[in-house]
């Protein structure tokens, strides 16, 4: 079937959708590290990503944070309502990792004194630079008040995921997401949209701190698909007793 490209990003392809103000989000097997300086295929992860975002946005949903997500198609595919992207990618930490390292010299793994939310302009060739609330405003890309509505749901969705991945032994280092404006009649409201999974964030075994995300690609440091397959086990995505390699993973029913 010939279907539309809308947009494709590194791990994800946007197709037109069966309906006005619909799309297909396509979860790809690509992995992406240093602004596409590094790139490999492991096959399978799409099919996790998809399943592990699907999970996260229901219990979401659930819990009145709006979405862009409407139900999974198939074992790579969701059906999304279409919205208006803020070019703003939303970074929430809870634990110093990463580029925060770097940036201020902490030793990683220092527990910030509370979760910190920081800004980055939606730009590949630029790096994705970071920027301050006044950039935002001064440029356009989002309002005062629609920062403070951003800031607010980044809060309570990194509330909802902590208690989420605690439960499981995993603490959330921090996590990138992406919002977006849906237009309804003359009106609009900022939703959720984009994904929530081990590529968006930094998981850390609660006993042992091993790293469950991408980093471990990043830093050729372990087995990607695996860790992924770990994370969708203990979410009960996937059976405990299934160990996936590269067939990609079977999932639970239901």
């Amino acid at each position: 079937m010939n279907r539309r490209k809308i947009y494709e990003g590194k791990a994800k392809i946007l197709y037109e959708g069966p309906e006005p103000g619909t799309l297909i989000q396509h979860f790809k097997d690509d992995a992406t590290a240093n602004n596409n300086e590094k790139m490999q295929i492991f096959d399978g992860k799409g099919v996790l990503n998809n399943k592990i975002s699907e999970n996260i946005f229901l219990k979401l949903g659930k819990i009145g944070i709006p979405t862009h997500f409407i139900r999974k198609l198939n074992m790579r595919e969701q059906l999304i309502k279409e919205v208006d992207i803020i070019p703003i990618e939303v970074v929430v930490r809870n634990i110093v990792a990463g580029s925060l390292s770097k940036r201020l010299g902490i030793i990683e793994g220092e527990p910030l004194p509370r979760s910190l939310i920081e800004f980055y302009y939606k730009n590949d060739k630029l790096g994705d630079p970071m920027v301050s609330d006044e950039h935002i405003t001064a440029f356009g890309w989002a309002s005062p008040q629609e920062i403070e509505e951003i800031m607010n749901l980044s809060l309570r969705i990194n509330d909802f995921l902590s208690g989420l991945f605690s439960g499981i032994n995993i603490k959330l280092v921090d996590f990138k997401i992406e919002f977006g404006r849906l237009y309804e009649n003359d009106a609009f409201r900022i939703i959720l949209a984009d994904e929530i999974s081990p590529d968006s964030c930094r998981l850390w075994d609660t006993t042992t701190n091993d790293k469950l995300d991408k980093d471990l690609f990043r830093n050729d440091s372990g087995d990607l698909l695996e860790a992924y397959n770990e994370v969708a086990r203990r979410m009960g995505i996937i059976s405990k007793k299934n160990k996936t390699e590269n067939t990609g993973p079977v999932l639970i029913k239901g």
